[in-house]
């Protein structure tokens, strides 16, 4: 038998996982984007905004709802440290700056994507879900072996999921434009680069073969 990443999803060993859809970089207020004037921040983000409310949140929730009636699980991951003062973040983020302290506004997924009340959130401090929080140890308890890839940013930490799950043996399904970074050039560039470790697909193409499971 050939070997191939371009399996159908079966739902019950199936997770949706969104990346970081969050107010501290999904939402205007987000203190991502702090101290910026609108001026500036129209020019650095407004193509970005665009996308997400046109476009790859409305796909978000088409996802959301689709795997929720299949009964695929359905999961979030937030920067959010496990402190106030965010001592416990990787170094990387301490050096970019990034800290959203435990329990803030920030750290919760926007209200687009509001999680069920069941559904799991895994806080991490770090660009790699697998690297900060107990995901692999939750993934194997539930049984899952495909994991379908959502979120922002594309060529951040959207690419370090995809590289680290397939590494530890799940077959991985990247959303193409239920994703987004920062301009288009750069979430075309991250595309092509991660193509080889992960079947890619549209939310039609995804929503459809679930209806087909």
């Amino acid at each position: 038998m050939m070997l191939t990443r371009e399996v159908p999803l079966v739902p019950e060993q199936s997770g949706l996982l969104f990346i970081d859809v969050q107010n501290f970089a999904a939402h205007r207020r987000g203190a991502e984007f702090e101290g910026l004037s609108d001026e500036a921040f129209d020019r650095k983000y407004g193509w970005f905004f665009s996308q997400m409310k046109t476009r790859v949140v409305p796909n978000m929730q088409r996802l959301q709802k689709a795997c929720r009636k299949s009964n695929v699980e359905v999961m979030y991951t937030t920067i959010e440290s496990l402190t106030k003062d965010g001592r416990d973040r990787s170094l990387d983020y301490k050096i970019t700056g990034f800290n959203v302290p435990k329990g803030s506004w920030d750290g919760k997924v926007i209200d687009e994507l509001e999680p069920g009340e069941d559904e799991i959130l895994f806080p991490k401090s770090s660009s790699s879900v697998f690297v900060s929080t107990h995901i692999h140890y939750v993934l194997g308890n539930l049984g899952i072996r495909q994991l379908v890839i959502s979120g922002i940013v594309t060529d951040q930490c959207v690419e370090s999921a995809i590289r680290d799950a397939c590494d530890l043996g799940y077959l991985v399904t990247q959303v193409t434009d239920a994703c987004l970074t920062y301009t288009q050039e750069r979430h075309d560039n991250s595309l092509k680069t991660i193509k080889g470790y992960c079947r890619q697909v549209t939310t039609d193409q995804l929503i459809a073969e679930l209806e087909n499971a």
